[in-house]
């Protein structure tokens, strides 16, 4: 077994990957061994920028040594000038996850080997995507119930349409409606997480949160916009539901701070943005310091979602993982690995590297689109025109 010393990188290949509503950025580094390790980048509503800044950064890394990840990390934070940039960041992220994967797969172990050994087995999911098509109090419960069927014990929504900082009462209201609803339905051992979008000004956020508390909500993930830790600290200080966020956030310096304001009890780095495995285990270290969980984000590709099980298996501090339930039939053709929940959890896998791999054949036949059709979480009804295109896209 050769180990990643002496490892050159070869060559670097991006890919922009439509799976039926969004697009993924991924990227694919070559050793000069044969040894291959992919990593993800998706920036939503940016995945162009993020390509051709991914295509950027790995201009450098030709000729250099793969198993030197924490040097090669430090290099592309501190010489890119725009520290903390969403698009540079979400580059470095997938740089970063694709090295340890090389890593990984040059040593024949998992990363979370790598990464300290696995503290648990199996990981806790709550689904997210299950409400596409929805728009009533009924369909929502009704596909709520579904999710319990398949196993979930916990599931994630924003329940706010396109509320903005000071949403009208009949929004708020619908709201409401939607919650009970659904608790009704899934009873009262299913965890309901309630995404808030960084919807709302502090006031309404706390107003919002005293009305959503006799559903008992898991959690209330971004009440108030990313821009002000203070305004989230406010909100925090205030409620009776453990406030969750953090996906917006790109720097562990990012996250001492919201720590030290005590605006979160649960936070959500997104290993797409925060710096991928190697950073985003010095902000767990950070928040475990605080006595506050990690819910790792995960909006975008399987390929982020194997890296986030890879630190899930390994910190002490871990909480629960978002996986979207909305996926191509297909994914697995072009991400051969990809992850699955089973009965409401994630199996630790013992593959080398992240346990996955990218078909670029496949990758090449579902080029890149905008995400969601140009819809945005603003937009009117956002979630009741969403939906995964069948295979047939492929023809």
């Amino acid at each position: 077994m050769r180990g990643s010393r002496g490892v050159k990188i070869e060559d670097a290949k991006t890919f922009v990957v439509h799976d039926g509503y969004r697009s993924f950025v991924f990227l694919k580094l070559y050793a000069d061994d044969g040894t291959t390790g992919v990593g993800e980048g998706t920036v939503e509503w940016s995945e162009l920028a993020a390509e051709a800044e991914l295509r950027q950064l790995c201009a450098r890394l030709r000729g250099r040594d793969a198993g030197r990840i924490e040097a090669i990390w430090d290099e592309l934070y501190r010489e890119t000038y725009w520290r903390g940039s969403l698009v540079i960041q979400s580059a470095i992220s997938a740089i970063d996850q694709a090295l340890w994967d090389l890593k990984g797969k040059t040593l024949g172990v998992p990363v979370w080997e790598l990464l300290g050994g696995r503290t648990r087995d199996r990981l806790r999911a709550y689904a997210n995507a299950w409400y596409w098509g929805c728009t009533t109090p009924d369909q929502f419960a009704a596909r709520a119930r579904e999710m319990v069927q398949e196993g979930y014990t916990a599931m994630k929504w924003d329940p706010f349409g396109n509320a903005g900082l000071a949403p009208d009462e009949a929004v708020v209201r619908a709201a409401i409606e939607q919650v009970a609803a659904v608790r009704e339905t899934v009873g009262p051992d299913v965890d309901l997480l309630i995404e808030g979008h960084g919807r709302f000004a502090p006031a309404w956020a706390i107003a919002i949160a005293d009305r959503l508390a006799p559903f008992r909500p898991y959690l209330f993930e971004e009440p108030t916009p990313p821009d002000s830790i203070d305004a989230c600290a406010q909100v925090a200080a205030r409620i009776g539901i453990p406030v969750a966020t953090g996906e917006r956030y790109t720097t562990r310096h990012a996250f001492r701070e919201l720590l030290g304001a005590r605006a979160a009890a649960i936070i959500q780095p997104d290993l797409c943005h925060a710096g991928g495995l190697t950073e985003t285990k010095k902000i767990a270290a950070l928040a475990e310091a605080h006595h506050v969980l990690v819910a790792p984000h995960n909006s975008s590709g399987p390929i982020n979602t194997a890296a986030a099980i890879q630190l899930d298996a390994v910190i002490p501090n871990f909480l629960i993982q978002e996986f979207f339930v909305a996926q191509a039939p297909w994914i697995e053709e072009v991400v051969p690995g990809a992850p699955k929940v089973q009965a409401g959890y994630i199996l630790v896998p013992d593959a080398p590297g992240l346990g996955v791999e990218l078909n670029e054949a496949e990758a090449e036949r579902h080029p890149f689109r905008e995400y969601w059709g140009g819809a945005t979480l603003y937009s009117e009804d956002w979630q009741a025109g969403l939906s995964v295109e069948p295979a047939a896209e492929r023809a």
